[in-house]
Parts: C-alpha cells; sequence; structure tokens
C-alpha cells in the first residue's frame, strides 16, 4: 500500500504546486456544482427544467395545458422503465443539455431528438393505453414508429402538451417561477454594507 501511495506522489518539487492546483480544480468544481443546481436534476421537480431560460416557453406552455395539473416534466420524457434507465438517461441528456447550454450552441428553435422521441412515444402509450384501440395498440409501439416511419403520437396530437411553440420568442410574456440566485447571502450583504459606506 506504502508503495502505491508513493507512486501516486509527485516529487518533493512539485508537492506544493500540485496542492494548490488540486485545490483550485476541487475549489472551481464545487463551484460549478452549486452554480449549475447540479442537485435539482435528481427530483422531478418541473422548475427544474427552467434552470437554463431556454426551456422557458415548453415550461409556460406546459404549466397551462391538461398535462400541467397531473404530470411533471419526467413523466413524459424520461424511459420509465427502470431506476438504472432513468438516471443513466437524465445523466446523459442532462450532460448534453449543459453542455450545449453551456457553450451557447442550443438552436433557436429546439428538437427533440430521437432519444427523446422513443422515450415520450412510450410513455403516451403507458399513460393512455387505455384509451387507445388495440388495433392501433400495435401500431404504435416505438419500433415500428422509428423503424417504419409510422406516426408518433404527438404528429397528430401537434398541441398536446406545449401547444405550438417554436422558438424562444414564442411566449414572450410567460409568467414562471424565478430561479434561485447563486449570489450566496454573505456576499450580497457585504456589497450592501460596502456600497452604504460610499
Amino acid at each position: 500500500m506504502k508503495k502505491l501511495i508513493q507512486f501516486f506522489m509527485p516529487p518533493p518539487s512539485w508537492r506544493l504546486p500540485a496542492l494548490l492546483m488540486s485545490g483550485i480544480i476541487t475549489g472551481i468544481s464545487f463551484h460549478i456544482f452549486y452554480a449549475s443546481n447540479a442537485v435539482s436534476y435528481l427530483s422531478d421537480k418541473p422548475e427544474t427544467c427552467i434552470n437554463c431560460h431556454v426551456m422557458v416557453p415548453q415550461f409556460a406552455t406546459w404549466q397551462k395545458s391538461s398535462h400541467g395539473r397531473d404530470t411533471n416534466c419526467n413523466d413524459c420524457h424520461v424511459p420509465h422503465n427502470n431506476f438504472i434507465e432513468k438516471y443513466y438517461f437524465k445523466a446523459s441528456d442532462g450532460l448534453r443539455h449543459a453542455t450545449m447550454f453551456t457553450f451557447r450552441l442550443e438552436p433557436q428553435v429546439i428538437q427533440i431528438k430521437e432519444a427523446g422521441q422513443r422515450a415520450v412515444q412510450e410513455n403516451c402509450i403507458r399513460c393512455h393505453e387505455n384509451v387507445i384501440h388495440p388495433i392501433s395498440m400495435r401500431a404504435l409501439t416505438t419500433e415500428s414508429t422509428l423503424e417504419n416511419g409510422e406516426r408518433f403520437c404527438w404528429d397528430c396530437h401537434r398541441e398536446v402538451p406545449h401547444g405550438r411553440v417554436n422558438s424562444l420568442s414564442s411566449t414572450p410574456n410567460a409568467q414562471v417561477p424565478g430561479l434561485n440566485p447563486i449570489i450566496p447571502d454573505w456576499l450580497k450583504e457585504s456589497n450592501k454594507n460596502r456600497k452604504g459606506e460610499k
């Protein structure tokens, strides 16, 4: 064990710079974790989806729809086959979203990707199978839809649940919950005191 520890220890002249760099990297990592509100993504709260302003039109239109009363975003957009698949999907999709939003790569009109289409189609069927005719059920499986070019549920039910959201400007006056500021209270107080002194 001692040899293993010595193998990973930097030479004595590098120990202080290595310690400083690891402290800086750790600090930046904790700040990113805090600023991105990363813990909120483990929940099913719809407000999590508006941690980034890009999703405000989707949140606002869902909130006013019939689905807004009984569902949350994850009910439709995340697989529900099992716990592992659900959180794997959330992690991989969330990482893609975070990368796109951080580097400002999101398009003006957000389009659902194939993995998202698969999840939404399966969840439409899961929730509404008691009102879908058995013949339609055979035609509506996700696999047949993707392979044979059959229609997705939202090809006909276009207005459910987001209406005709086309871009960030499609709901300019949307009333959504405000985001929590990431500035700590002690820093706010410090800034108020400084401004009051001048």
